[in-house]
């Protein structure tokens, strides 16, 4: 059965999730309590199960998200960009746990959250991470790409 949640309901989803990550790392609250808090505060079309799915999770599967990235990093995690950091660990969760969103727009809408709300070339570096990635977290999808 196809997906039947509009596209603009996802992506802000994705972005409250972002958003919801660059609280956590930044204040290490508890994340239903931030879950709780988005959920408050944000009103509008938006797809709340994927928000849920996806940003609940992530904190729990940290030290798992973190074994991926670490490896093509080329400068200690801490010292990332908490936005970079949210948007690879959004990236790096969605690539290794939600097969149904196709790899070139998990990267594509985390490469559009670290432009909108990263450094200055941040969304270049999270592209180089999570490109590299998808060959280890798809493999069947990136060997069938076109």
């Amino acid at each position: 059965m196809r997906n039947t949640i509009p596209l603009a309901q996802r992506r802000k989803a994705r972005q409250l999730i972002m958003q919801a990550l660059y609280q956590w790392l930044m204040t290490k609250d508890d994340p239903l309590d931030i879950a709780k808090q988005y959920h408050e505060d944000n009103s509008g079309k938006i797809d709340w199960g994927y928000f849920d799915a996806i940003f609940k999770e992530i904190p729990k599967q940290q030290d798992s998200l973190d074994q991926h990235i670490s490896p093509l990093l080329d400068r200690a995690k801490g010292s990332l960009d908490p936005v970079e950091r949210a948007c690879l660990y959004l990236g790096t969760f969605e690539l290794a746990n939600r097969i149904d969103v196709p790899y070139r727009v998990v990267i594509n809408e985390c490469v559009e959250l670290a432009k909108q709300y990263g450094a200055t070339d941040g969304h270049k570096y999270v592209n180089g991470i999570l490109d590299k990635l998808v060959p280890e977290l798809r493999p069947i999808e990136y060997k069938n790409k076109s």
